[in-house]
């Protein structure tokens, strides 16, 4: 059976809506919590996919959060010897700073839901799903640099850099296609200060487009999930 190592940063950003597809290609899947299992011990090699979720830390945190350093140094080694990899959120940060991108504050937080504006290569790739202004979950303040080599698959109107791939091992996506409206009333908590110290942001508002949105998002997440696990095959 193939297998799939989820990082995780906090417990209510996992998988969600991924983990069916996953599944049913016949992934047996697991978690390692940052900051809480060793990242050290396990050979990053082995897994047949790494999925590095989300999480609201930054990357250039690492004096806070060690543990960072390990994730990056599991990132490289894996980036090198082609396997695949597939970042969301801060996992696509880590991904472009593994390949040595500038990560760094964005100056204002991107929260809610709206589209992305795709490149041609994006509308080549599968997040054609995407195209015709499908609203998909940001969540961040961060942004980075493209990494050398990669292709930028789309922007939104605040940050030019919201998802890339890099040969054709790895997908980094700033936003979230994961996420169920069920489950984002785990983040409605966990984010709590951060929802309430954002101005113009409220939880009501963010479930009431969860529930309009997320549906059809989820299904065009697992859409693109699909496709690009068929590519890698």
């Amino acid at each position: 059976m193939k297998t799939v190592l989820a990082l995780r940063h906090v417990a209510f950003e996992d998988l969600d809506c991924f983990a069916a597809p996953l599944a049913a290609r016949g992934y047996a899947l697991r978690y390692q919590d940052a900051g809480y299992d060793d990242l050290t011990v396990f050979d990053p090699l082995a897994d047949d996919l790494l999925v590095v979720l989300g999480g609201p830390i930054g990357v250039y945190e690492n004096a806070a959060y060690p543990f960072i350093d390990d994730e990056l140094r599991l990132l490289r080694a894996r980036l090198a010897a082609g396997r695949p990899v597939l970042g969301l959120c801060l996992g696509a940060q880590l991904i472009a700073r593994a390949l040595e991108a500038r990560v760094y504050p964005g100056g204002v937080k991107e929260i809610g839901w709206k589209p992305l504006m795709l490149t041609e290569a994006g509308r080549a790739s599968p997040l054609a799903v995407l195209e015709g202004g499908l609203p998909v979950l940001h969540w961040h303040g961060d942004t980075f640099d493209l990494p050398a080599g990669a292709v930028l698959l789309a922007s939104s109107d605040l940050y030019p850099h919201q998802a890339f791939s890099w040969q054709r091992h790895a997908l980094a996506l700033q936003f979230h296609l994961e996420t169920s409206a069920r489950g984002l009333e785990r983040w409605f908590i966990g984010h709590a200060g951060e929802i309430a110290q954002t101005p113009g942001l409220d939880v009501p508002t963010l479930r009431r487009d969860s529930v309009r949105y997320a549906a059809a998002t989820a299904a065009a997440g697992r859409a693109c999930l699909e496709h690009w696990l068929a590519e890698l095959s």
